[in-house]
């Protein structure tokens, strides 16, 4: 373990014998090892991300820390009577009729009721036939499935896959009170900046750890590939190339980013001019320029489905170079605007106006439609050694490399990648295409943090227009220059920049809805949940009575928003001050100050969200 000091619990749960621990293990996977000499200790209050290339072996770890996998050589030990419950990220429900019988199969199954007040709580209908369930509600069922199990410890694989922002939201708040220990694998990095403690990095076969929250990963990741750049200056050349091309692939582009966020945000400033304020006048371009920009126009557009109208009296503008991003919960209709502004369908009133000559690549879930027998080469250069790149011969080997896979990977069969790994070979072939119009749904499902560092890129160096449906805010929030959000009644609202100016628009509810609250320890978390609930309900039921809200209610109610954003920031403040490795050795008071500072933040913004929870159900309960 890096960084010696405490972990961000503190001492005292320090000090208590861990829930789970690897020591010395060694598994081998095909002609290699993938694991050797590795260890770890999941204490009883961890809350840990765990980070990773596609392919490094994050979900064969959590085998072997859930018993599920036997290792080649080494010891695993666990507490007894210790519960851990994984969250797979594809969850087997062949052989069940409805989500129901899968939530409540085995003998290690919830109590019902529990299960059952949780669905509740996420809009879960556990009745639904599995064969027929979308991702979205196979995924909610694992979810209740395995919070209901009063876990002591949760291995959560992808846990906001399929999941929509208000889904992810619920989570969050379900995590952020929730007593035992969890370990996380996620491309989410709002999702892990808000929940994580601790990080641990699986890298070539090796486990790091470092006690801060996922804040500080970047910083701490590039401090130790750098330190090792200058060991490898005293080895062989071809480790230093390897390092060197590790490096470019993260630390290069990391720092290429920024200047790319610069750029985003002066064109949201000028997207934001265009639009204007509710009540003002709008600016617009000259005539000419705006007919040379246009992608594509829809004006007052409506269409209806089964009887519902999805889109509503809809009209946007979509010029040359823009990205757009559409959010909102499942079933809001994304996916039906998506399909009216490429024509794929036609609406029920209005118009939608296309540019000559727009053509586009859409990359969705048509990943798992790659043949498993075909190797990269017939993927991506139809068995040849070279590659059209956007109208440029390039060789099919340096292609690969700028999609983080060795060259080597060229003669490899698709049947041995990862869901990640076919991602990354899709967007490689996709990318390589001419097109002025990028669709892309859903894109950032099984891909790991370092890929999603490059999907940014290639979507900012896009000369064409973007359109991202995504429920992933920090993909968002770098990416877009305008948002538009359907909020399930047909209503589109456009919005010039990402999911966090989405947020504050709305006061910060856009991710925090009422959540079940898990007990104060591990036990019963989903009973727990509807004990909050129902005291929510009675304490909402008195301020009904009285009409409105008490004054300090409403007061809370306005200001804790900015509030929980401040203590949010300063927690990350303080996350990325303990990234730094040589802090406690140079200044041992400095890492505990800090330390306890960090502790003191993290308890003020949980009790930020809580009161802000409580008073946010009264006045729902009110209409207010």
């Amino acid at each position: 373990m890096e960084a010696p000091g405490r972990a961000w619990h503190g001492a005292a749960m320090a000090s208590q014998p861990p829930l789970v621990a690897l020591e010395d293990i060694a598994l081998r996977q095909g002609e290699g090892m993938l694991f050797e000499g590795l260890s770890l200790f999941v204490g009883p209050a961890d809350r840990l991300a765990l980070i990773g290339r596609n392919g490094a072996g994050k979900t064969t770890l959590f085998r072997l820390l859930d018993g599920s996998l036997e290792p080649d050589r080494g010891r695993r030990t666990a507490r007894p009577r210790a519960r851990i419950v994984t969250l797979a990220q594809d969850p087997a429900m062949e052989g069940f009729a409805t989500l129901a019988d899968f939530a409540l199969a085995g003998p290690d199954a919830p109590p019902a009721h529990e299960v059952a007040a949780i669905a509740s709580q996420i809009g879960l209908d556990l009745g639904r036939a599995a064969a027929t369930a979308s991702g979205g509600e196979r995924r909610r069922a694992a979810i209740a499935r395995a919070l209901a199990s009063a876990p002591d410890l949760l291995l959560l694989d992808e846990p906001t896959n399929h999941l929509d922002i208000a889904g992810i939201g619920w989570l969050e708040a379900w995590l952020a009170r929730y007593g035992g220990a969890f370990v996380v694998i996620s491309h989410d990095r709002a999702f892990l900046r808000r929940l994580t403690g601790a990080c641990l990095w699986l890298d070539r076969g090796r486990l790091r750890r470092r006690e801060v929250g996922f804040g500080g990963f970047e910083a701490w990741t590039e401090e130790v590939l750098a330190e090792e750049a200058k060991a490898a200056e005293k080895l062989d050349q071809k480790l230093a190339q390897e390092l060197h091309w590790l490096q470019r692939g993260v630390t290069a582009r990391r720092r290429r980013n920024q200047g790319r966020l610069e750029r985003l945000e002066a064109l949201r400033a000028e997207r934001r001019a265009m639009l204007g304020a509710p009540g003002v006048a709008k600016l617009a371009l000259k005539a000419d320029e705006a007919k040379a920009r246009m992608v594509i126009e829809a004006e007052r557009v409506t269409k209806a489905l089964g009887g519902r109208t999805i889109i509503s009296d809809f009209s946007i503008r979509i010029l040359r170079g823009d990205r757009i991003g559409i959010v909102g919960a499942n079933g809001a209709g994304k996916t039906t605007l998506l399909k009216l502004l490429t024509g794929e369908i036609a609406p029920d009133s209005g118009t939608v106006r296309r540019a000559t000559g727009l053509t586009g690549i859409t990359i969705d879930q048509q990943r798992a439609l790659l043949d498993p027998e075909k190797r990269v080469r017939d993927v991506l250069a139809d068995g040849g050694d070279w590659v059209s790149v956007r109208g440029v011969k390039t060789h099919a080997r340096g292609y690969l490399k700028q999609f983080l896979f060795p060259p080597e990977a060229l003669d490899t069969r698709i049947g041995g990648f990862s869901g990640g790994e076919r991602a990354r070979l899709l967007l490689a072939r996709e990318f390589a295409r001419e097109a002025n119009l990028l669709v892309l749904d859903e894109p950032t499902n099984d891909l790991d943090l370092e890929t999603l560092d490059l999907l940014q890129e290639v979507i900012a160096d896009h000369e064409g227009t973007v359109m991202i449906v995504s429920h992933d805010r920090d993909l968002l929030d770098r990416t877009v220059t305008m948002t538009c959000f359907l909020d399930g009644s047909g209503k589109v609202e456009l919005v010039a920049g990402g999911h966090a100016e989405l947020e504050r628009l709305h006061g910060g509810r856009a991710r925090r809805p009422a959540p079940a609250r898990p007990a104060a320890g591990a036990a019963a978390p989903a009973g727990a949940a509807a004990g909050v609930a129902a005291a929510g309900v009675a304490s909402a039921g008195v301020a009904a009575a009285a009409r409105k809200l008490s004054f300090r209610d409403q007061h809370d109610l306005d200001r804790l928003p900015a509030e929980i954003a401040r203590l949010e920031a300063e927690r990350d403040r303080l996350e990325a001050e303990l990234a730094d490795p040589g802090l406690y050795a140079r200044r041992p008071d400095r890492f505990a100050a800090v330390t306890a500072e960090l502790e003191a933040v993290r308890g003020a913004l949980v009790a930020a969200e809580n009161r802000w929870l409580e008073v946010a159900a009264r006045a729902e309960a009110l209409g207010t």
